[in-house]
């Protein structure tokens, strides 16, 4: 299939239509990014790349750092793991407070930041250096040496933390945050403030399209059903509170961060990464659903 004829078609279509939307401005360092960059890397499992405009250009992949975080988690704490965190969606806003106190402090799933929080904790009990051992993880998982944290951009997002400050503390106060709350929080903030091109991205997730397998190592991330609950967990879960329309719209499991960016994956043919900043009331790239929507239409690729 020549998606990149795919690709041009739709941008054609896409350039007829606003784009609204706004960034992310209450992290001050997400404030002056390009609201207009727009860049797309499709790589399937056979290793052939299409692209489209920024998509080498790196940008803040925030809360799709998320899956990977999990994923570890998940391969270190075994099927332990759902007995701090749910796997339903929440059907709130990712940084609800008032679903957490009524759960007891069991995150809904672990791709809200209460959820991703708890993983971050568990992390933090497993792994002798949290920071530099997960970006490890990462750089392996990818075969990109280069992938890393954004300091700048960390330190932005603890300055307005306030929220996931509340959550975390809340958590504490029901027994599921085993660990010091600065120390987890500090892993959260760099976690989510690793920065990839949409290449990168898209390189990244192929593990999940190929059943826990990474297909540039040939090594085992995890379990074929490890891969497939992620992957599960990324349909259900991956969008917050508009998760129902992400499935209805395009039909593959994705994820989302508020800089912008999504991955999607087809299990077992591509993964793809879309990066268009401004963002819809629900946190989630405007144009980039638009597009994707209108690909696997055209496409006639979805999981459905």
């Amino acid at each position: 299939m020549n998606y990149s004829k795919i690709f041009s078609k739709i941008i054609h279509e896409l350039e007829e239509k606003n784009n609204l939307g706004k960034v992310a401005n209450y992290i001050p360092e997400l404030r002056s990014v390009d609201p207009h960059k727009f860049g797309i890397h499709l790589t399937t499992l056979k290793g052939k790349h299409s692209t489209f405009g920024d998509s080498n250009e790196k940008f803040s992949i925030q809360s799709i750092a998320k899956v990977l975080s999990l994923a570890l988690a998940y391969k270190l704490e075994d099927e332990n793991l759902w007995e701090r965190v749910g796997v339903e969606p929440s059907g709130t806003p990712f940084n609800s407070l008032i679903q957490l106190e009524h759960d007891l402090g069991i995150p809904r799933n672990p791709l809200i930041n209460a959820g991703a929080l708890v993983i971050c904790d568990v992390l933090v009990s497993h792994l002798k250096k949290p920071k530099e051992d997960f970006i490890e993880f990462v750089r392996s998982v990818s075969g990109i040496s280069t992938i890393d944290y954004c300091s700048r951009i960390a330190e932005s997002e603890k300055s307005t933390g306030y929220r996931n400050t509340a959550l975390i503390n809340l958590m504490k106060s029901f027994g599921n945050i085993k660990n010091d709350i600065d120390i987890v929080m500090d892993f959260y903030f760099n976690l989510c403030s690793i920065e990839m091109t949409c290449k990168e991205l898209s390189q990244t997730f192929l593990f999940l399209v190929n059943y826990g397998i990474c297909p540039n190592t040939n090594e085992r991330i995890l379990t074929v059903s490890k891969s497939k609950r992620i992957s599960a967990i990324m349909q259900l879960c991956g969008f917050y509170d508009e998760a129902g329309e992400f499935a209805f719209k395009v039909g593959l499991p994705g994820k989302s961060g508020v800089g912008g960016g999504i991955v999607a994956i087809h299990p077992n043919k591509y993964s793809i990464a879309v990066w268009s900043p401004k963002l819809n009331k629900k946190g989630n790239s405007t144009k980039g659903i638009t597009f994707l929507e209108k690909f696997t239409t055209e496409t006639q690729f979805s999981i459905f």
